[in-house]
């Protein structure tokens, strides 16, 4: 039998939707714009699946690095080590 690991495996519960949040996303949440060194949380936003970050980084919070093209890069702390995270903003929230 072939293996079946993809990306979104054993997600079922942590990217769902509540009912009254499902639908399309809101503008704002395309549009957002942060600064280097700013602190942003990484949440999953699972009706965008271009630039969704790997599920083990969901609900965790890193620093702004950098960007690039339209998505930006994080820098989150994962055990004893940084790692670089590629995502798109409709999956962040600034920190506040």
């Amino acid at each position: 039998m072939a293996h079946h690991n993809g990306t979104r495996k054993k997600t079922r519960y942590k990217l769902k939707k509540d009912l009254r949040r499902r639908g399309i996303v809101p503008v704002t949440a395309v549009i957002q714009q942060f600064e280097i060194g700013q602190k942003v949380h990484v949440v999953c936003e699972p009706s965008i699946q271009k630039g969704m970050p790997n599920r083990r980084f969901h609900g965790k919070t890193g620093t702004v690095m950098g960007q690039r093209g339209r998505a930006w890069v994080l820098s989150i702390r994962d055990g004893d080590k940084d790692k670089v995270v590629i995502a798109r903003p409709q999956h962040l929230k600034a920190q506040r």
